[in-house]
């Protein structure tokens, strides 16, 4: 055993997709090697900012980029930047902004957890519309803004927008306003990797270790020159003096009157073993053949779907994203009769929870009964197993009401069980009725169901 595996525990099967709670995706061996490269030397941060701040910029088509340590991260930093802009003294004062230009607009159904981010800059949210409903008119957008904003902020993967992000940028720049755009989890397609910021987006933000597949705690910011370099000043390590500052040229040309002091995003640091990972997988992803992905993907789905078919109280179905949906991603949603099985969604998710090894599908729905399985993180195998393991959820459950013998139980889902429960799951597929039902998955900052 390594150091790495007894951290670990029980093996862990991430039906969830790139989530950032079981760890994000298994890194690629160049990503590995360019960390493992990053280790061995020492840099200047901001050197390595830079260079990496070229390539971000060459690949999204931002004038500038910048590594960050996550999404969230990078809407903090994108924030800060929208209330300081190069004020070195306002810069100085974050998160306290009272006195200072701090309102950011955004649609209310955009609302979610993760808009903490903007807040913890010490931006004042506004909010325009009603709630979930797609009743939200430009009109609305347009009046909530005032002379304490500062920015606009989008969330890219609403699945049904009442204001496109085309319009709701039009408005921003009528007042001359930047818009911050969530884009973690944009992707898939590859393609709003670059699209976003061509839209006209002043900031966007993309996580790095979930798509990208780059290092868990890695994330992008890209957008306008002057908020990459506000956001850069308040990230990187200022324990700095005027006369030796790397960064005096641009006190010398007249950017910003003197080097701020450490900033708020300061404990967001990022290592250059995250920066050259990030960009290894960067520079990786361009490359991707994202069909064969893809239909990988629907491989393991179609898989499962048939190796539950059949099972009393469980039925699977495969839910396809719509053309226009974000992200472009399938999902098997996994319906749990509650009366007939005797078990909730909510049980059939703890139980997968307390097996060897720990199954971790996507929970967000389990209340209405159902359970999520998503493929772009499972390994080879991971599908049977995820089929043995709920069949012996539900033939454990058969054989408890009959008074017979549970056995096994969810441990059919183990290494051991692997074999048996594989053979239970094709046995059961025969004669099953082919897959392939579209719907929408639906989307969510959180990813869905």
């Amino acid at each position: 055993m390594t150091v790495a595996l007894d951290l670990r525990g029980r093996r862990v099967i991430n039906a969830r997709g790139n989530s950032t709670k079981v760890g994000g995706c298994v890194l690629a061996p160049e990503v590995v090697a360019a960390m493992a490269e990053a280790a061995t030397y020492f840099a200047r941060i901001e050197d390595l900012h830079e260079a990496a701040g070229r390539v971000i910029a060459r690949v999204t088509g931002a004038e500038a980029g910048y590594v960050t340590a996550g999404a969230s991260a990078s809407m903090t930093m994108a924030a800060a930047a929208a209330i300081a802009g190069l004020d070195p003294a306002a810069m100085n004062r974050l998160p306290d902004t009272s006195g200072m230009r701090n309102e950011i607009v955004m649609i209310r159904r955009h609302r979610n957890d993760y808009d903490h981010a903007l807040r913890l800059a010490g931006a004042h949210i506004v909010e325009v519309g009603f709630g979930h409903y797609e009743w939200t008119f430009p009109y609305e957008v347009e009046s909530a803004i005032g002379p304490q904003t500062c920015a606009l902020f989008y969330l890219a993967n609403d699945p049904v927008p009442s204001v496109p992000l085309q319009e709701f940028i039009r408005i921003a720049h009528a007042h001359s306003l930047p818009v911050i755009v969530d884009g973690s989890v944009a992707l898939p397609p590859a393609s709003n990797l670059h699209a976003l910021i061509g839209m006209g987006a002043d900031l966007v933000a993309f996580s790095g270790g979930k798509h990208i597949q780059g290092p868990q705690a890695s994330g992008i910011l890209a957008g306008r020159r002057d908020l990459i370099l506000s956001a850069a000043l308040q990230h990187q390590d200022q324990d700095v003096y005027p006369d030796t500052w790397p960064g005096r040229r641009l006190v010398e040309q007249g950017v910003i009157s003197g080097p701020p002091h450490h900033g708020v995003a300061r404990g967001m640091k990022v290592g250059k073993e995250e920066i050259a990972g990030l960009i290894a997988a960067l520079e990786a992803y361009v490359r991707r053949d994202f069909a064969a992905e893809y239909a990988g993907w629907l491989r393991d789905l179609d898989a499962i779907v048939v190796g539950l078919d059949g099972l009393p109280g469980i039925t699977a179905v495969r839910l396809d994203p719509q053309p226009d949906e974000i992200p472009q991603t399938p999902i098997v949603q996994v319906a749990v009769d509650g009366a007939r099985l005797g078990l909730t969604a909510t049980d059939v998710v703890n139980q997968l929870a307390a097996g060897d090894p720990i199954i971790v599908p996507v929970e967000g729905q389990t209340r209405r009964g159902l359970v999520g399985i998503l493929a772009q993180a499972l390994l080879p195998g991971d599908a049977e197993e995820i089929v043995a393991a709920i069949r012996a959820l539900v033939v454990g459950r058969a054989a408890l009401g009959a008074g017979g013998d549970v056995g096994a139980g969810v441990g059919a889902g183990t290494p051991a069980g692997r074999g048996a429960g594989a053979d239970a799951a094709r046995a059961g597929a025969d004669g099953a009725p082919g897959v392939g039902a579209t719907a929408s998955a639906g989307a969510s900052r959180g990813g869905g169901l």
